[in-house]
């Protein structure tokens, strides 16, 4: 059974930076897709970022384009979300999923292994 703990999570002004960070027990499947959600209240959650294990290919949603950067460190398990240029309108939990899979359409597969989130805000 896969575990995903993200961390990094916190409080930052607007414009400023964050990196999160999700470590994957026993490890990361060798083809997989790993993503980056996020979810505010009263809010559906949004996939942001995602990334094919296999071959590094990634995604992102618009409204993170060229502001959010989904990276991945296979010797240490890990997958990243650094995040620039942050708005109020980020403020959110951040979750990070993976799916075992060879299909490399990231953005549109149905994760089945969840972390328990962690919690970004940004003031203005």
């Amino acid at each position: 059974q896969v575990q995903l703990v993200e961390s990094g999570g916190g409080s930052v002004q607007a414009g400023g930076s964050l990196r999160l960070s999700c470590a994957a027990s026993p490890y990361i499947y060798d083809t997989a897709c790993m993503a980056w959600f996020r979810q505010s209240p009263g809010k559906e959650r949004e996939g942001v970022a995602f990334i094919y294990i296999g071959d590094g290919t990634t995604a992102y949603a618009d409204s993170v384009q060229d502001r959010f950067t989904i990276s991945q460190d296979r010797a240490k398990n890990t997958l990243y979300l650094q995040m620039n240029g942050l708005k109020p309108e980020d403020s959110a939990m951040y979750y990070c999923a993976m799916r075992a899979t060879s299909y490399r359409r990231c953005s549109a597969m149905q994760y089945n292994f969840w972390g328990q989130g962690t919690q970004v805000t940004v003031s203005s």
